[in-house]
């Protein structure tokens, strides 16, 4: 059930771009900053004890890679984990340094998440308003249906791997605590970029403090 709730988030931000074709919508920074909100809520209370659990520095280090690889991936991505796709699509071929980048992206999201935490929740939250905003790109910038179909198909496969590949790779299961980390220092980045980026001039009017606050409290009492 977890796979396909990972997988009909995207299906979903595609359905609703369809549905409002390329309308300017407001809500949607709004709804950026609500899930960048929530996502960095569930990775403070929920994610950050889990790896503390026994302190360490060598978890700041992993954390930090995190937040590195975050930044190495966006300068491919250009920004799209985080809701804003600047590449100029000069072809139309298959994007595949965004794909790829993105893919590595997506399947480390898949990796921390469990019975044991609310992360999917976050995730779903975060994911949607991403698929909407790659799906106006690809609309806009005159992809065919069939590639935009395909990368979207292939995007939202992504997680759902990288949750099954956490739960039956005894690997992944011996370094758990390290991948968390570094996947810490990606959400951190993304989530706080979010909300730097979904504010004109990057200040919070009293909508979007709301919704940050709404977030947090949600993420808190789940």
């Amino acid at each position: 059930m977890n796979y396909l709730l990972l997988f009909l988030a995207v299906a979903l931000g595609y359905g609703v771009a369809l549905f409002l074709k390329t309308k300017k919508i407001k809500q949607i920074s709004l709804y950026l900053a609500f899930s960048g909100a929530f996502l960095l809520a569930i990775t403070v209370f929920e994610l950050l004890p889990e790896v503390f659990e026994t302190p360490s520095k060598s978890i700041g280090i992993f954390i930090m890679v995190g937040i590195l690889l975050q930044i190495f991936l966006e300068f491919f991505s250009k920004g799209a984990e985080h809701g804003h796709v600047h590449l100029h699509a000069d072809t139309k071929d298959f994007p595949w340094l965004l794909f790829i980048s993105l893919s590595i992206h997506a399947l480390l999201e898949g990796f921390p998440i469990s019975e044991e935490n609310n992360l999917l929740i976050g995730v779903i939250v975060h994911k949607i308003p991403v698929a909407i905003i790659l799906s106006f790109f690809f609309i806009k910038a005159g992809y065919s249906r069939i590639i935009t179909v395909l990368f979207l198909f292939l995007f939202a496969l992504m997680t759902p791997i990288g949750s099954f590949i956490s739960e039956n790779s005894v690997y992944i299961d011996t370094y758990h605590t390290e991948i968390t980390a570094v996947v810490i220092g990606v959400f951190l980045h993304v989530s706080t970029t979010i909300l730097f980026e979904s504010s004109s001039n990057h200040k919070f009017d009293l909508s979007k403090m709301i919704a940050v606050v709404v977030a947090i409290l949600l993420a808190y009492f789940l």
